[in-house]
């Protein structure tokens, strides 16, 4: 019975996050990993692993929501291949890399991190900030680096990629149409490769609840995946009936409240 309430309360979560994401059009990321480090919290997950465990296994569902979305742009001919080709090794070192900047940092430390890149986000929703489009893609080492930063902060922070990632795309010249599916894209080897780090990085680690696997805690993981996708296009539809200043706005005070919260403890 106790399996039964976790895993219904995860499809809460998973139900919400879906739908928050969908509704301010953002990757899951950022709404799943302070949810769940939430849900860790009431359930006496140690301090010590309670956001990694929130950042890795967000991550994994990452790489599950994540496939969907970017199978729907590949469909719909919006990933630029040699872009996302250029930035795949750097994407896939920087996850890695990420991942072990993680594993050193003390829960609290990570926590606080994430509540600052999560304010910084919110200012610039806040703002209205936005790329200054660009018309040439720099070179393949340039590309290389690139994808090495969005790929370890992402990590860092268990989100897919697209709040660094469509901003960079945006400045090579990419419409908005091809910086959003070629991000889609570009979270799928963040996702998978930081995700399998984590699970390597949290082996065996003695205050891991007995449902993990490293830092993936899989009741949790089955949970979002299964709620999160169908409530996202619920979401969506929200967001074509309600005011889009007013969704930014709503969203960036979100933001300020969750940061804020992991900055204050």
């Amino acid at each position: 019975m106790t399996v039964l309430i976790t895993l219904l309360g995860y499809l809460v979560l998973g139900a919400a996050a879906g739908t928050m994401a969908g509704l301010f059009g953002v990757g899951g990321g950022l709404i799943i990993v302070p949810v769940l480090a939430f849900a860790f919290e009431l359930q006496g997950v140690a301090p010590e692993v309670l956001m990694h465990l929130a950042v890795g296994t967000s991550l994994a569902t990452i790489v599950v929501t994540g496939a969907s979305s970017a199978f729907g742009h590949f469909q719909k001919g919006s990933i630029h291949q040699p872009w996302f080709t250029a930035l795949l090794p750097g994407l896939m070192l920087g996850a890695v890399v990420g991942v072990f900047v993680a594993g050193n940092l003390s829960g609290t430390l990570l926590g606080t991190l994430f509540g600052i890149f999560v304010l910084l986000v919110a200012i610039k929703m806040m703002l209205g900030l936005a790329p200054k489009p660009g018309s040439v893609a720099p070179g393949k080492p340039v590309m290389v680096l690139a994808g090495a930063v969005i790929g370890a902060i992402s990590a860092l922070f268990g989100i897919g990629g697209g709040t660094l990632a469509v901003p960079w795309l945006s400045r090579c010249g990419a419409t908005m149409t091809q910086a959003v599916g070629t991000s889609a894209a570009c979270g799928l080897p963040i996702a998978f490769f930081g995700a399998l780090t984590f699970i390597i990085v949290g082996w065996g680690h003695p205050l891991l609840p007995a449902s993990a696997t490293g830092f993936v805690m899989w009741p949790a993981f089955i949970g979002i995946v299964l709620a999160s996708v169908p409530f996202a296009r619920l979401g969506v539809k929200l967001a074509h009936v309600l005011p889009a200043h007013i969704l930014r706005y709503a969203f960036a005070a979100l933001l300020t409240l969750v940061g804020l919260r992991f900055i204050l403890g």
